[in-house]
């Protein structure tokens, strides 16, 4: 890598856009509401919070976030951002009680990674698109990290389409990838044979995760992230076979009677 930010990497941040006079204002609010929350004469509940009991209602709010997002509604989208903005601050209020680090602290921490991570926007890096923005930053914060296993802090509560996504983009890092969509396409057709061809549950099981992991590659390949098309797709079969069922009731069909083709012609109709 060349054309890396200057040593001091948040002398780059004037060059960009300047915000509005009140941008940022509101952040604040936020930060001095939590204080208050958490201080003298403040909510109960808020005091008897820890990192760990708000761990569930991190997780929650995400996946509200998420939800939001595939309906396509800005203004819940809104509202959802703002719950998880919450249990930043929140933590971050826990932590500068304790004298570990506050808001700021976190605030500099990101502003640092993202400088440092884009080379092509703040260094002299050129880029020919989104893909190799994200080869480049698991480049490079390998090079900040040192050599470490592929799967190293990867969470193993991720879901497995996100975490194999996370680990086939690490390896990308270092050039360990597929050089043409044509040729992941072409990975994926010979584990989907591989599957079909498997004798027992067992060689099943392992002919599916190859299939799975080979569409992850596929996805990226795309630029597609897999884990929010099978939730758009899941959701979508959702509705759909609920409209199904509804009609098969009114008409009296029965759809455990249909062999495979009558139900899937019928599912068609829907």
């Amino acid at each position: 890598m060349t054309g890396r930010p200057s040593r001091d990497p948040l002398s780059a941040v004037p060059e960009g856009p300047v915000p509005s006079s009140r941008q940022g204002e509101r952040l604040l609010d936020l930060v001095r509401v939590m204080a208050r929350l958490r201080g003298p004469g403040g909510c109960p509940w808020d005091h008897e919070q820890s990192h760990r009991t708000l761990a569930r209602h991190l997780l929650e709010e995400t996946h509200e976030v998420l939800d939001a997002i595939d309906a396509g509604d800005p203004d819940r989208l809104r509202d959802e951002l703002g719950d998880v903005l919450l249990q930043v601050v929140f933590h971050a209020q826990m932590a500068a009680e304790e004298g570990t680090f506050d808001v700021d602290d976190v605030a500099q921490g990101i502003v640092e990674k993202l400088i440092r991570r884009h080379p092509h926007v703040f260094g002299e890096v050129q880029v020919s698109g989104a893909d190799e923005v994200l080869v480049n930053w698991e480049q490079i914060k390998a090079e900040e990290t040192g050599e470490r296993p592929v799967e190293d802090d990867i969470p193993p509560t991720l879901p497995a389409l996100a975490r194999a996504s996370k680990v086939q983009r690490r390896a990308a890092g270092w050039g360990f990838d597929w050089r043409t969509t044509d040729g992941a396409m072409g990975k994926l057709r010979e584990e989907v044979e591989e599957l079909a061809a498997a004798g027992t549950p067992e060689e099943a099981e392992e002919e599916l995760g190859d299939v799975l992991f080979a569409a992850a590659a596929v996805a990226r390949r795309l630029g597609v992230d897999p884990e929010s098309a099978l939730r758009r797709t899941t959701t979508k079969f959702a509705d759909r076979y609920e409209r199904l069922l509804a009609r098969a009731r009114r008409e009296g069909v029965d759809l455990a009677a249909l062999d495979e083709e009558e139900l899937l012609a019928y599912y068609r109709q829907g």
